[in-house]
């Protein structure tokens, strides 16, 4: 199947669009984390945790700033805004929902925290819930 250039051009920009999201949710989740366990996110921290640079931390902070997911000034702390954490907190639980299956399915605990970080971004809600399902039978002795 051949695609036009304008259906080409709009899958890229979906691709795209999804691929600021899925950096969105990281950010914010590793943001809520940093904070719950060390009470404060710091860019250096943010950089560091992600392995990338301070300068692309520091870009993808000003556009969750931009977007009203964080409040930071400078040379100061990061911090979630409602709309931040609530991101954070949904992400957090995708996470968890896929994690949980792929341990359900025997995978080591690396091999499934490795795969969850890609997978979480990119399943529907539906599945996410069938996914939960999955993984409450094959826990149940019986597997029913």
């Amino acid at each position: 199947m051949t695609l036009s250039a304008a259906d080409r051009a709009a899958a890229f920009r979906k691709t795209r669009a999804a691929h600021l999201t899925e950096v969105s949710e990281d950010y914010v989740e590793l943001i809520g984390d940093l904070i719950a366990e060390q009470g404060e996110a710091r860019l250096t921290d943010v950089a560091e945790r992600l392995g990338v640079s301070q300068a692309t931390a520091s870009k993808v902070i000003t556009r969750l700033r931009r977007d009203g997911l964080v409040e930071n000034k400078r040379y100061r702390s990061i911090f979630l805004t409602d709309r931040g954490r609530e991101l954070a907190d949904a992400s957090r639980e995708r996470h968890r929902i896929v994690f949980e299956f792929l341990r359900a399915l025997g995978l080591d605990d690396a091999v499934a925290h490795a795969d969850s970080e890609g997978i979480e971004h990119h399943v529907s809600e539906v599945t996410l819930v069938k996914l939960q399902e999955l993984t409450q039978r094959l826990r149940r002795p019986d597997g029913q």
